[in-house]
């Protein structure tokens, strides 16, 4: 039930936040479906951060705007949002679910140019987002599986960003784990 509530207040902040055209925000509020997609490894969530990354993404570029099925596309993505809000304030899992897979759909109805940038936008937030969820602790096997991507395109991207150099054999200094060994067991 925690959970349900984190994912509706994000999405609130998700619809203002498109609504104002704020696309920095919107990739941050993406960045905090992330922890629950670690803990719960929920495609349909993972989805959502995905969806909400692309449309930062998009809104970012100009250029997007100006193509035809733009405006129709837009003001589509955003109902989808606040229809998976009113599901989730009604408790009605179903719908919220369905609305996540008519989100999914926009990109089958755009056409051209924005059709082709928008897919190619949706496939780099998967490999962002799938880096994100990996650097987390969950493997890269089921990372890539999870989001539909290959474990050469993880791989790739990881070993790019560095997400997977972790120095392991650096420590805390003794002072500092007895400080934290005195804090947990106050």
């Amino acid at each position: 039930m925690e959970e349900q509530k984190h994912i509706l207040d994000t999405l609130k902040q998700v619809r203002d936040a498109v609504q104002s055209k704020d696309y920095i925000k919107i990739k941050q509020l993406s960045n905090k479906f992330v922890h629950h997609c670690s803990i719960q490894q929920d495609a349909d969530i993972i989805s959502v951060a995905v969806i909400i990354y692309s449309l930062s993404k998009m809104l970012e570029r100009e250029d997007y705007k100006k193509e035809k099925n733009w405006k129709q596309f837009y003001n589509d993505y955003l109902r989808t949002i606040k229809n998976m809000i009113a599901a989730l304030e009604n408790n009605n899992h179903e719908k919220f679910h369905n609305e996540i897979k008519l989100n999914r759909k926009l990109l089958s109805k755009l056409s051209g140019n924005l059709k082709e940038n928008m897919k190619d936008v949706f496939n780099r937030a998967k490999i962002n987002k799938a880096s994100k969820i990996y650097e987390h602790g969950i493997s890269m096997e089921k990372t890539a599986k999870i989001l539909g991507i290959t474990l050469w395109e993880l791989a790739e991207y990881s070993g790019r960003t560095g997400v997977g150099n972790v120095n392991l054999g650096v420590t805390m200094q003794l002072n500092d784990r007895i400080k934290l060994a005195e804090e947990i067991f106050r």
